[in-house]
Protein backbone atom coordinates (compact mmCIF):
# COMPACT_ATOMS: atom_id res chain seq x y z
CA UNK A 1 0.00 0.00 0.00
CA UNK A 2 1.22 3.79 -0.43
CA UNK A 3 3.05 5.54 2.54
CA UNK A 4 0.59 8.45 1.74
CA UNK A 5 -1.71 9.34 4.69
CA UNK A 6 -5.39 8.79 3.80
CA UNK A 7 -5.67 12.62 3.90
CA UNK A 8 -6.28 15.34 1.62
CA UNK A 9 -2.98 16.45 -0.07
CA UNK A 10 -0.82 18.25 -3.05
CA UNK A 11 -2.26 15.90 -6.24
CA UNK A 12 1.15 14.76 -7.86
CA UNK A 13 1.46 12.98 -11.21
CA UNK A 14 4.49 10.58 -12.17
CA UNK A 15 4.99 9.39 -15.75
CA UNK A 16 6.89 6.36 -15.43
CA UNK A 17 7.34 5.80 -19.77
CA UNK A 18 4.34 4.41 -22.01
CA UNK A 19 0.78 4.22 -20.33
CA UNK A 20 2.18 4.01 -16.52
CA UNK A 21 1.37 6.88 -14.53
CA UNK A 22 1.67 7.23 -11.22
CA UNK A 23 -1.49 9.42 -9.36
CA UNK A 24 -1.91 10.74 -5.87
CA UNK A 25 -4.63 12.59 -4.67
CA UNK A 26 -5.93 13.06 -1.24
CA UNK A 27 -3.33 10.68 0.26
CA UNK A 28 -4.44 7.76 -2.59
CA UNK A 29 -2.17 6.64 -5.22
CA UNK A 30 -3.08 4.80 -8.34
CA UNK A 31 -0.69 3.24 -10.78
CA UNK A 32 -2.23 2.57 -14.92
CA UNK A 33 -1.61 0.09 -17.46
CA UNK A 34 1.64 -1.04 -14.85
CA UNK A 35 5.04 -1.79 -17.20
CA UNK A 36 7.37 -2.19 -14.43
CA UNK A 37 10.08 -4.23 -16.34
CA UNK A 38 12.58 -3.38 -18.77
CA UNK A 39 11.09 -6.06 -21.41
CA UNK A 40 7.60 -7.09 -22.66
CA UNK A 41 7.64 -9.85 -25.14
CA UNK A 42 9.36 -7.88 -27.86
CA UNK A 43 9.51 -4.26 -27.05
CA UNK A 44 12.42 -3.09 -24.42
CA UNK A 45 12.72 -0.26 -22.61
CA UNK A 46 14.56 2.36 -24.92
CA UNK A 47 14.83 5.47 -22.53
CA UNK A 48 14.25 6.06 -19.11
CA UNK A 49 15.08 3.53 -16.21
CA UNK A 50 12.32 0.42 -15.12
CA UNK A 51 10.24 2.47 -12.33
CA UNK A 52 12.25 1.46 -8.83
CA UNK A 53 10.46 -0.84 -6.54
CA UNK A 54 8.63 1.87 -4.45
CA UNK A 55 6.68 2.55 -7.85
CA UNK A 56 4.82 -0.53 -6.96
CA UNK A 57 3.64 0.01 -3.57
CA UNK A 58 -0.10 1.63 -4.26
CA UNK A 59 -3.19 1.75 -3.54
CA UNK A 60 -5.02 0.72 -6.57
CA UNK A 61 -4.37 -0.46 -10.10
CA UNK A 62 -6.24 0.81 -13.26
CA UNK A 63 -5.95 -1.46 -16.31
CA UNK A 64 -7.46 0.24 -19.38
CA UNK A 65 -7.26 -2.88 -21.91
CA UNK A 66 -5.60 -6.37 -22.36
CA UNK A 67 -2.71 -5.64 -24.60
CA UNK A 68 0.81 -7.25 -23.48
CA UNK A 69 1.84 -3.53 -22.82
CA UNK A 70 -0.80 -2.21 -20.69
CA UNK A 71 -1.92 -5.74 -19.05
CA UNK A 72 1.88 -6.61 -18.30
CA UNK A 73 1.06 -9.98 -15.49
CA UNK A 74 4.96 -9.57 -15.18
CA UNK A 75 4.45 -6.35 -13.86
CA UNK A 76 1.41 -6.56 -11.96
CA UNK A 77 3.43 -9.47 -9.61
CA UNK A 78 5.21 -7.04 -8.23
CA UNK A 79 2.25 -4.96 -7.07
CA UNK A 80 1.30 -6.22 -3.32
CA UNK A 81 -1.47 -8.83 -3.44
CA UNK A 82 -4.20 -6.69 -1.36
CA UNK A 83 -3.82 -3.95 -3.87
CA UNK A 84 -6.82 -3.95 -5.71
CA UNK A 85 -6.68 -4.32 -9.55
CA UNK A 86 -9.62 -2.50 -11.74
CA UNK A 87 -9.67 -3.95 -15.52
CA UNK A 88 -12.07 -4.59 -18.54
CA UNK A 89 -14.61 -6.26 -17.49
CA UNK A 90 -13.47 -10.47 -19.07
CA UNK A 91 -10.22 -10.17 -18.42
CA UNK A 92 -9.82 -12.96 -16.10
CA UNK A 93 -11.27 -15.68 -18.53
CA UNK A 94 -8.83 -14.03 -21.35
CA UNK A 95 -5.48 -13.70 -19.66
CA UNK A 96 -3.43 -16.77 -18.57
CA UNK A 97 -2.18 -16.26 -14.89
CA UNK A 98 -4.03 -13.25 -14.35
CA UNK A 99 -6.23 -14.82 -11.86
CA UNK A 100 -2.68 -16.34 -10.03
CA UNK A 101 -1.53 -13.06 -9.36
CA UNK A 102 -3.73 -13.15 -5.92
CA UNK A 103 -4.89 -9.69 -6.26
CA UNK A 104 -8.38 -8.79 -6.00
CA UNK A 105 -9.59 -8.66 -9.63
CA UNK A 106 -12.48 -5.81 -10.18
CA UNK A 107 -13.87 -6.27 -13.65
CA UNK A 108 -15.62 -3.26 -14.94
CA UNK A 109 -17.65 -1.28 -18.19
CA UNK A 110 -18.25 2.06 -19.28
CA UNK A 111 -20.37 3.56 -16.90
CA UNK A 112 -19.31 2.18 -13.54
CA UNK A 113 -17.78 3.64 -10.65
CA UNK A 114 -15.25 2.26 -8.32
CA UNK A 115 -14.11 3.76 -4.91
CA UNK A 116 -10.58 3.10 -4.59
CA UNK A 117 -9.86 4.60 -0.91
CA UNK A 118 -10.48 8.46 -1.13
CA UNK A 119 -10.66 8.51 -5.10
CA UNK A 120 -13.68 7.59 -7.11
CA UNK A 121 -13.05 6.58 -10.68
CA UNK A 122 -15.71 6.37 -13.35
CA UNK A 123 -15.13 4.05 -16.12
CA UNK A 124 -15.70 6.09 -19.60
CA UNK A 125 -15.21 3.98 -22.99
CA UNK A 126 -11.94 4.36 -25.50
CA UNK A 127 -12.24 3.60 -29.07
CA UNK A 128 -9.89 0.80 -29.47
CA UNK A 129 -9.13 -2.95 -29.72
CA UNK A 130 -9.31 -4.22 -26.24
CA UNK A 131 -8.56 -8.27 -26.89
CA UNK A 132 -5.50 -9.90 -25.83
CA UNK A 133 -4.47 -11.18 -29.59
CA UNK A 134 -5.16 -9.83 -32.19
CA UNK A 135 -7.62 -12.31 -33.60
CA UNK A 136 -10.72 -14.43 -31.71
CA UNK A 137 -13.67 -12.57 -29.88
CA UNK A 138 -13.93 -8.66 -29.22
CA UNK A 139 -16.11 -9.19 -26.15
CA UNK A 140 -13.35 -7.12 -23.74
CA UNK A 141 -13.89 -3.70 -23.81
CA UNK A 142 -10.96 -1.13 -24.03
CA UNK A 143 -11.64 1.43 -21.19
CA UNK A 144 -10.95 5.38 -20.36
CA UNK A 145 -10.72 6.16 -16.30
CA UNK A 146 -11.70 9.71 -14.60
CA UNK A 147 -10.38 9.92 -11.16
CA UNK A 148 -11.84 12.01 -9.27
CA UNK A 149 -10.37 13.40 -5.98
CA UNK A 150 -9.82 16.97 -4.96
CA UNK A 151 -8.31 17.25 -8.99
CA UNK A 152 -10.28 15.44 -11.42
CA UNK A 153 -7.97 13.20 -13.98
CA UNK A 154 -8.88 11.73 -17.08
CA UNK A 155 -6.79 8.73 -18.03
CA UNK A 156 -7.07 7.87 -22.05
CA UNK A 157 -5.69 4.59 -22.55
CA UNK A 158 -5.49 3.90 -25.88
CA UNK A 159 -7.87 5.67 -28.05
CA UNK A 160 -8.71 6.83 -31.46
CA UNK A 161 -10.56 10.49 -31.65
CA UNK A 162 -13.71 10.91 -31.48
CA UNK A 163 -16.29 13.83 -30.46
CA UNK A 164 -17.53 11.44 -28.02
CA UNK A 165 -14.78 12.92 -25.91
CA UNK A 166 -15.75 15.84 -24.54
CA UNK A 167 -18.56 14.05 -23.05
CA UNK A 168 -16.48 11.26 -21.01
CA UNK A 169 -14.32 13.38 -19.57
CA UNK A 170 -15.93 16.94 -18.61
CA UNK A 171 -14.20 19.81 -16.83
CA UNK A 172 -11.10 17.84 -15.94
CA UNK A 173 -7.63 19.09 -14.82
CA UNK A 174 -5.52 16.36 -15.98
CA UNK A 175 -5.56 15.16 -19.22
CA UNK A 176 -2.93 12.16 -19.87
CA UNK A 177 -3.27 11.51 -23.72
CA UNK A 178 -1.33 8.88 -25.93
CA UNK A 179 0.46 10.91 -28.66
CA UNK A 180 2.23 7.56 -29.82
CA UNK A 181 2.87 3.65 -29.72
CA UNK A 182 5.69 1.34 -29.66
CA UNK A 183 7.03 0.94 -32.70
CA UNK A 184 7.64 1.97 -36.44
CA UNK A 185 3.69 2.52 -37.63
CA UNK A 186 0.80 3.45 -35.50
CA UNK A 187 -2.75 1.11 -36.94
CA UNK A 188 -6.28 1.98 -35.84
CA UNK A 189 -7.17 3.27 -32.56
CA UNK A 190 -4.75 5.02 -31.42
CA UNK A 191 -3.79 9.00 -31.76
CA UNK A 192 -0.51 10.54 -33.16
CA UNK A 193 0.52 14.18 -31.47
CA UNK A 194 -1.96 15.97 -34.28
CA UNK A 195 -4.79 14.18 -32.94
CA UNK A 196 -3.96 13.80 -29.56
CA UNK A 197 -4.12 17.62 -29.51
CA UNK A 198 -7.40 17.95 -31.01
CA UNK A 199 -8.60 15.92 -28.29
CA UNK A 200 -7.18 18.23 -25.74
CA UNK A 201 -9.49 20.88 -27.67
CA UNK A 202 -12.45 18.88 -27.09
CA UNK A 203 -11.72 17.94 -23.50
CA UNK A 204 -10.32 21.33 -22.24
CA UNK A 205 -8.31 20.34 -19.46
CA UNK A 206 -6.44 23.00 -17.09
CA UNK A 207 -3.73 20.63 -18.30
CA UNK A 208 -2.77 17.98 -20.30
CA UNK A 209 0.41 15.50 -20.48
CA UNK A 210 1.72 13.27 -23.16
CA UNK A 211 1.64 9.79 -22.67
CA UNK A 212 2.37 6.29 -24.61
CA UNK A 213 5.43 7.26 -26.26
CA UNK A 214 9.24 7.65 -26.66
CA UNK A 215 9.81 4.34 -24.10
CA UNK A 216 9.02 1.04 -25.62
CA UNK A 217 10.37 -0.24 -28.96
CA UNK A 218 10.65 -3.72 -30.63
CA UNK A 219 14.04 -5.32 -30.61
CA UNK A 220 16.36 -4.76 -33.95
CA UNK A 221 14.32 -1.37 -34.81
CA UNK A 222 15.94 1.16 -32.90
CA UNK A 223 17.21 2.94 -35.87
CA UNK A 224 13.69 2.37 -37.81
CA UNK A 225 11.14 5.66 -38.27
CA UNK A 226 13.06 7.41 -35.23
CA UNK A 227 10.88 10.13 -35.66
CA UNK A 228 8.04 8.05 -34.24
CA UNK A 229 9.84 7.40 -31.03
CA UNK A 230 10.90 10.66 -28.80
CA UNK A 231 9.22 13.39 -31.12
CA UNK A 232 5.62 13.05 -30.36
CA UNK A 233 5.69 14.50 -27.02
CA UNK A 234 7.22 17.74 -28.12
CA UNK A 235 4.92 17.78 -31.20
CA UNK A 236 1.79 17.44 -29.21
CA UNK A 237 2.85 20.35 -27.01
CA UNK A 238 3.46 22.69 -29.37
CA UNK A 239 -0.13 21.15 -31.63
CA UNK A 240 -2.34 22.08 -28.09
CA UNK A 241 -0.73 25.11 -27.21
CA UNK A 242 -1.56 26.45 -31.09
CA UNK A 243 -5.38 24.95 -30.09
CA UNK A 244 -5.32 27.32 -26.56
CA UNK A 245 -4.48 24.06 -24.16
CA UNK A 246 -1.84 24.37 -21.72
CA UNK A 247 0.86 21.21 -21.83
CA UNK A 248 3.60 20.14 -20.28
CA UNK A 249 5.65 17.48 -21.55
CA UNK A 250 7.29 14.80 -19.00
CA UNK A 251 10.22 12.25 -19.18
CA UNK A 252 10.35 8.70 -17.80
CA UNK A 253 10.13 9.06 -14.04
CA UNK A 254 9.34 13.08 -14.21
CA UNK A 255 6.94 14.30 -11.56
CA UNK A 256 4.41 17.47 -11.67
CA UNK A 257 2.65 18.31 -8.18
CA UNK A 258 -0.95 19.47 -10.43
CA UNK A 259 -1.57 22.21 -7.64
CA UNK A 260 2.12 23.94 -7.72
CA UNK A 261 0.98 23.86 -11.93
CA UNK A 262 -2.04 25.16 -11.66
CA UNK A 263 -2.55 27.36 -8.63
Amino acid sequence: MSDNPAVPGPARVTWWGHGTVALTDSGTTVLTDPVLTDRVAHLHRRRGSAPPASAARVDGVLVSHLHSDHLHVGSLRRIPFDVPVVLPRGATRRVRGLARTGHHLIEVSPGDEVTLGALTVHVVPAVHDGRRLPRGRQDCPALGFVVQGRRRTYFAGDTALTDDMAGWAPDCDLALLPVGGWGPSLGPGHMDSARAAEAAELLRPRLAVPVHFGTLWPLGCDRLHPEMFAPPGAEFVRCATERGVRAVELVPGGSLVLDEVLG
